[in-house]
């Protein structure tokens, strides 16, 4: 991460056209709102995926601030389950975690779903956390549309493929394949609403990613520029003046 940058340093380019920034933040230590989104079908159950998913989960729990950030968890299967509200108390709503993976998968519908949810919550740095193993077998909406809709609302998407290290394997095998956009992958997803994909494939790796994920959300920057004012998706490109670096943000928004 790179955390010395002004907004001197930003450009922000919205269907082409730039834009002036209004308004922009780079406070390292405010409040997070986090939901924790896990699979619970039943592929998780193979190897010791949802074991993994756990570690993760409990590692962001230990990363959080008690009484400052906020933490929900969400689990889904065919449909979406909300297994504690929004709390200050991050720890406590770790410990009450108590189900067992079954069914279908619904991955890009529980997505869009909680990612809706978390827009609702009043802080400016929130996130949803998805872990899962990353096969979706009955979602009505695909990765584009759920990745749209996330980007739309404002809420990055950071997903934990839980797995064993030869599906990662045979993940980044297929990676440098050239998909059409309806194929697009959780990788893909991600990055569309300015979040990232991270691997656990054992259990140590589990505090790692918990962390970066949190210190990441600790140090974004925050850009305000004024909307367009036509119902239409509006792609954005964010860019810096020093061409070695390299920005991760939303894709777009529509505009109203």
């Amino acid at each position: 991460m790179v955390t010395s940058l002004t907004a001197s340093d930003f450009e922000i380019i919205d269907k082409g056209q730039q834009r002036a920034i209004l308004d922009f933040h780079a406070e390292q230590n405010s409040p997070l709102t986090v939901a924790v989104l896990i699979d619970t079908s039943g592929s998780m159950r193979v190897s010791s995926k949802f074991a993994l998913a756990q570690d993760v989960l409990k590692q962001v729990g230990v990363v959080l601030q008690d009484g400052r950030d906020e933490l929900s968890v969400f689990t889904f299967d065919a449909s979406l389950h909300v297994e504690h509200p929004f709390s200050a108390h991050p720890a406590s709503v770790v410990s009450a975690l108590d189900t067992e993976p079954f069914g279908t998968t619904s991955l890009y519908d529980a997505i869009a779903q909680a990612a809706t949810a978390v827009s609702e919550r009043r802080s400016p740095r929130r996130a949803l956390l998805v872990l899962t193993d990353g096969i979706d077998t009955s979602s009505a909406m695909t990765a584009p549309e759920v990745s749209a809709l996330a980007s739309s609302i404002d809420v990055p998407v950071y997903v934990v493929a839980t797995v064993a290290p030869i599906d990662r394997a045979a993940y980044e095998a297929r990676a440098g394949v050239q998909r059409p956009a309806s194929d697009a992958d959780l990788r893909e997803l991600a990055a569309w609403t300015g979040g990232d994909l991270y691997w656990v494939t054992r259990p140590e790796e589990a505090a790692t990613q918990a962390r970066a994920i949190v210190a990441e959300l600790r140090h974004e920057y925050l850009i305000t520029v004024e909307s367009a004012d036509n119902p239409e998706w509006r792609p954005l490109e964010v860019r810096v003046r020093n061409r070695a670096l390299a920005v991760r943000a939303r894709s777009g928004y529509f505009g109203r």
